[in-house]
């Protein structure tokens, strides 16, 4: 089995900002009773710093939704909230599981998270310290 693919979000945005360390896993699982049918899972889990998570909880951003998504397993009359990623979803070193129909689904959803993930820290990073005043003349 291939290692996960982890990457270090914001090594070259900010130096003097901790790392976030988002790991995305793939994986072939096999669902249904009578007729089997595989899928193709995708494992999302990210540890944020001390400082990510405290500006999370102070600036009520858990609700926050991060992506759109539709799983493969999806009834046609479920409601697409329902399936949504949402920032609450990641914290506390919990995993998410995504099921894809198929492996090329499946990494174009990695590239998916990892564009989403870097624009989280950029997000965070922005939502830690207020702005200063402005003044400008015209």
């Amino acid at each position: 089995m291939p290692a996960p693919a982890t990457r270090a979000a914001g090594a070259g945005l900010y130096p003097d900002c901790p790392l976030m360390r988002v790991t995305i896993d793939h994986r072939d699982v096999r669902r249904g009773l009578f007729f089997k049918k595989t899928f193709h899972e995708v494992s999302l889990s990210v540890a944020f710093s001390h400082e990510e998570k405290q500006i999370i909880r102070q600036r009520n951003l858990a609700t926050t939704r991060l992506l759109r998504r539709r799983p493969a397993t999806a009834k046609v009359d479920d409601r697409d909230e329902r399936f949504a990623l949402h920032l609450g979803d990641l914290l506390d070193g919990r995993t998410d599981y995504f099921l894809c129909a198929t492996p090329s689904a499946s990494k174009l959803y990695e590239e998916e998270l990892f564009r989403a993930m870097a624009q989280v820290k950029l997000w965070l990073s922005d939502n830690a310290e207020t702005g200063t005043r402005s003044v400008a003349e015209f």
